[in-house]
């Protein structure tokens, strides 16, 4: 009787293994598709410049890709949206959230390359600070980040600290230039504003590009206006810079012949002429805070002459012509995120060579109370750069990233990014919808051969015992 049972128990046994090879192979096909998923893998993913309604979140990636950050109030309900601030595609990718309550924690994970990331199985968390008085005097370090071939490093992300310090960041500009308000910076628990010492406390400046390289740089506060160039691949010690007095008026000692006239040659109008040669920028001083987030600009120049404005980190451009009476006035389109700004004013002179003028300025946050951040994607007055956001597919593998000892920012994290199990879901918002992502077509074909193999078997396995049986 038990050998009539044997192609019974031959057949159930083909239908398993086949069941459970075909279901490998399945698996598989998303294990092979994921495994390109190294170069869009976030890297040195930081938090940095938290206040007590927004934080911002950058990282690199090995590959030029887009981004996005999911977020929200609790693990479970991240369906808020905040694209990558710039470009649609590129080794660095940099977020601000805005509009946040003080003193709570959000949550959030990072799309990269349509695939949802998080912190080892977990979001990563930040926790806003309190909300403190407003800054009396704004102070403003700046400088400029160069590639190994002294071309700029545009998008280049800068970091700047303090031991002691809660990290500050921001993005390089197209020419390479960055500016940092480091009167801003907070105390490592976020509690008070942090007081630098100018001559001794060392501020530390790292410059990340992904993939084409990082620099360091350490300088006082003194000499930090600006910081001297930095070069992709190289460590800088600038704390033997000479000291920049930025604040003071310069001074010029004139000696006139002794047989020289006191009095001047020019007349009124030829000192309006000569003086009009030249564009210039009236409204602001350089480092101003300003209260608007359209604040007016004017200035004067020759009449009819074409002029370009570019306001940056918020990238705006206009072209404006100087009026007949020497003057021009413009105010951007739309309002300005609070923080450090640089406007550029270029023009050709007469003699058709193309000069230009640059101030930094800030804009003062609101003084608005914060509100709660909805579970959509409400966009903000903020205009900011959209790039086209992607869902994912079910991402499975787990990618580890390790922090090389650089002089970073300490207060800065670098979390290891893994690929989560599932797919976070998208807001419902007046953005630009996420486009889901196609599966990649595949083939089932080895698990329906080996299934209908097993069920070939397990009939004929069950006729044959039949005859037996009969028999």
């Amino acid at each position: 009787m038990n050998q009539r049972k044997v192609p019974t128990v031959i057949g159930i046994l083909v239908l398993i293994i086949g069941l459970a090879v075909g279901i490998y192979l399945l698996q598989s096909r998303n294990i092979f598709k994921l495994g390109a998923k190294g170069e869009t893998l976030p890297k040195d993913v930081r938090m940095t410049n938290i206040t007590d309604s927004s934080f911002s979140v950058s990282w690199t990636t090995d590959k030029e890709t887009g981004g996005f950050v999911s977020w929200g109030e609790s693990e479970g309900r991240m369906d808020s949206v905040e694209e990558d601030e710039l470009e649609e595609n590129g080794f660095t990718h940099f977020v601000t959230i805005r509009g946040l309550s003080p003193t709570t924690t959000y949550y959030f994970k990072i799309n990269s390359g349509a695939n949802f990331y998080d912190n080892n199985g977990v979001p990563w968390q930040v926790t806003t600070g309190p909300v403190l008085n407003s800054i009396t005097k704004a102070n403003t370090i700046s400088g400029t980040i160069l590639t190994a071939t002294g071309e700029p490093a545009a998008n280049a992300l800068i970091y700047v600290s303090v031991g002691g310090s809660s990290p500050l960041s921001t993005s390089a500009s197209k020419d390479g230039s960055w500016v940092v308000m480091i009167s801003s910076l907070r105390t490592n628990d976020l509690a008070s504003f942090f007081t630098i010492n100018q001559t001794k406390d060392v501020i530390e400046i790292a410059a990340n590009l992904g993939p084409k390289g990082t620099s360091s740089a350490q300088i006082y506060l003194t000499s930090a206006k600006p910081v001297p160039p930095m070069v992709l691949g190289q460590t800088h010690n600038f704390k033997n810079s000479p000291s920049n007095k930025t604040d003071e008026l310069p001074e010029a000692n004139l000696e006139l012949p002794q047989d020289a006239t006191p009095t001047s040659k020019f007349t009124s109008d030829e000192k309006a002429i000569a003086e009009a040669k030249v564009v210039t920028i009236k409204s602001i001083d350089e480092g101003e805070t300003v209260s608007s987030n359209k604040p007016e600009f004017f200035g004067e120049g020759p009449a009819s002459t074409n002029i370009t404005i570019t306001v940056e980190s918020d990238v705006i451009s206009a072209s404006v012509k100087v009026g007949a009476n020497g003057s021009w006035v413009w105010s951007p389109p739309k309002n300005l995120t609070p923080g450090v700004h640089k406007i550029t004013i270029s023009w050709k002179d007469a003699n058709g060579i193309l000069k230009s003028i640059t101030k930094t300025f800030i804009v003062q946050a609101s003084e608005v109370p914060a509100f709660e951040a909805t579970p959509s994607a409400t966009p903000t007055s903020t205009p900011t750069p959209t790039p086209t956001t992607k869902p994912t597919s079910t991402p499975t593998p787990t990618s580890t990233v390790k922090s090389s000892p650089t002089a970073t920012p300490k207060a800065s994290l670098t979390p290891t990014p893994k690929a989560t199990s599932t797919s976070s879901p998208l807001p419902g918002s007046p953005r630009p919808s996420p486009t889901p992502i196609q599966p990649v077509s595949g083939t089932g074909l080895p698990s329906i051969f080996l299934l209908i193999l097993g069920v070939l078997l397990l009939t004929g396995g069950s006729v044959a015992s039949y005859r037996l049986f009969l028999k």
